[in-house]
């Protein structure tokens, strides 16, 4: 009878320690939730059309890479201010620490300069895909979303025989990890640039149409904002000190007179 107990105790005990097992490799290959957004910060330009065919996730643990079944498609950075962005992934992938995401971009890139559309050069993005730092770790069953923050003006470069090619400038954020700041600037209808200056980072925007912007992926500071008019309209920036980004809020600054 006590040799039937101990054997009883010592399966009951194995299958204890096969169940935890079982858990913890669960675990490990778990999935984590992860949406990618598209963003833009402005440029002089009238367009800048990138053709997004793909993106990949690099692990940085020995991992394979893997590549994101995305809205991919041709998409004008400069129409993504205000608050506009395009959802290019909403699904689940392996959890696991990432290094870097890649976007990789098609052969399709023009720029619109004085109304003419010029091809945009992107060599290493057609291959490899632009790196974006983010060395983040992505828990199974955890929801992760990324902001990338194209940022045209400094992503442009021109050349010295008339054309332009691309040397992109990608800040990414991810969004319960930061704040954002919104208002409303009047009169609308006016072409407004709005930024926000914490040191050495820069974030801008446009106002839409009704004279309406959010800055997205602003991380927790103490931030000066500049609302400049187009210059053609002689109005001179307005300078707003002091504005408080705490993450996950809104800051809101309200109506704005220019």
């Amino acid at each position: 009878m006590r040799t039937l107990l101990k054997l009883s105790l010592i399966a009951l005990l194995f299958l204890g320690f096969a169940s935890c097992s079982s858990d913890d490799s669960n675990d490990n290959e778990g999935k984590a939730k992860l949406a990618i957004r598209l963003t833009d910060a402005p440029g002089d330009y009238e367009a800048v059309f990138i053709d997004v065919e793909q993106v990949v996730i690099k692990y940085n643990n020995g991992q394979d890479d893997v590549v994101l079944g995305i809205n991919a498609g041709i998409y004008d950075l400069l129409e993504l201010t205000a608050g506009v962005n395009v959802l290019l992934f909403n699904d689940e992938v392996p959890a696991g620490n990432i290094s870097q995401i890649r976007l990789v971009l098609g052969e399709e890139n023009t720029i619109v300069v004085d109304g003419q559309p010029l091809p945009l050069a992107t060599p290493s993005a057609q291959q490899s895909g632009l790196k974006i730092q983010v060395n983040e770790n992505l828990e199974a069953g955890i929801l992760y979303e990324f902001m990338l923050d194209f940022d045209v003006d400094k992503s442009i470069v021109s050349q010295g025989n008339g054309g332009y090619s691309l040397k992109p400038v990608i800040r990414a954020t991810t969004v319960a990890e930061s704040g954002a700041i919104s208002g409303k600037v009047l009169p609308p209808g006016m072409l407004t640039m709005v930024t926000a200056v914490n040191g050495p980072l820069e974030i801008s925007t446009y106002t839409n149409l009704q004279g309406n912007f959010l800055l997205s992926g602003v991380p927790d500071g103490v931030y000066t904002v500049t609302i400049q008019a187009d210059l053609g309209l002689g109005i001179p920036p307005l300078v707003v000190d002091n504005v408080t980004v705490v993450q996950g809020e809104v800051t809101s600054m309200g109506e704005i007179n220019l």
